[in-house]
């Protein structure tokens, strides 16, 4: 083999891992959307429950009455999410101690029940109770319950996507309102701050708080409830570092 084709081949080897580099570098995106969403998003968990209580009861055929045990079941099953809903949105919970203090009191509470259900003569008058807990709820209840949750959750999300801001390459919009008012910013300079208060929010949307600091606004661009909030803090990143690279570059080419 000549010294041309060992050099050759060197160079095809040479530029592959070159090649592979580049198409697996991160895309950049031309522009991003960051929204603030009301907290009844969260609630999503409650309605996806009630659809499902509300379903099974219009396809079974049984009386709804004490001894209907699955009623009984889907019942305290929507109370219980329900209740857990109100909680996530009641407290925060910013650290993981706050989050196992929190799954140590609800597995406290399960074992608790348990016990008075499984041996009723060590407490009778807490099992008498328990007994007389039967929640019982027809499916045109579960069906109102869903449908009224549906429609404010969606009229959050369609009222929220009206106030949207809009990063871009060189400039952050911000879109308010039906008419589509409009307020620029630039770009450059720009600082983010990534905040995540509360480890619920976090695991039902991965949401959490984006502070945008524009370079001639005194005062700080707050998002909360921004889903997903880790991949759009990436991307912010990416569009920012491209940007600055870009205009270094073309000032190194007009020196």
């Amino acid at each position: 083999m000549s010294d041309a084709s060992k050099a050759g081949g060197s160079t095809g080897q040479a530029s592959k891992p070159a090649g592979s580099r580049a198409q697996s570098a991160p895309e950049i995106p031309a522009r991003l959307f960051l929204i603030a969403y009301p907290k009844i998003v969260f609630f999503y968990p409650t309605l996806l429950v009630s659809l499902i209580a509300a379903i099974y009861l219009s396809l079974t055929e049984r009386l709804l009455d004490s001894a209907h045990t699955e009623a009984i079941v889907l019942s305290a099953m929507v109370l219980g999410v329900l209740a857990l809903n109100l909680v996530i949105l009641t407290f925060d919970f910013p650290r993981t101690t706050s989050l196992t203090l929190f799954f140590l009191v609800v597995a406290l509470a399960t074992g608790c029940t348990l016990l008075v259900v499984l041996k009723p003569e060590l407490l009778p008058e807490v099992t008498s109770v328990l007994k007389r807990f039967r929640p019982l709820a027809n499916a045109t209840f579960y069906w109102t319950f869903a449908v009224i949750l549906g429609v404010l959750t969606v009229a959050a999300i369609f009222g929220a996507r009206l106030d949207r801001w809009e990063v871009r390459a060189n400039e952050l919009l911000h879109r308010e309102g039906i008419w589509g008012n409009l307020r620029r910013f630039p770009v450059m300079g720009l600082r983010i701050d990534k905040e995540m208060n509360d480890v619920f929010e976090y695991l039902l949307l991965r949401s959490g708080r984006l502070i945008l600091h524009p370079s001639n606004e005194r005062q700080a661009i707050v998002l909360d409830n921004v889903p997903f909030i880790k991949r759009k803090e990436e991307m912010l990143t990416r569009m920012l570092g491209a940007m600055e690279v870009e205009i270094r570059s073309r000032n190194d080419s007009t020196k």
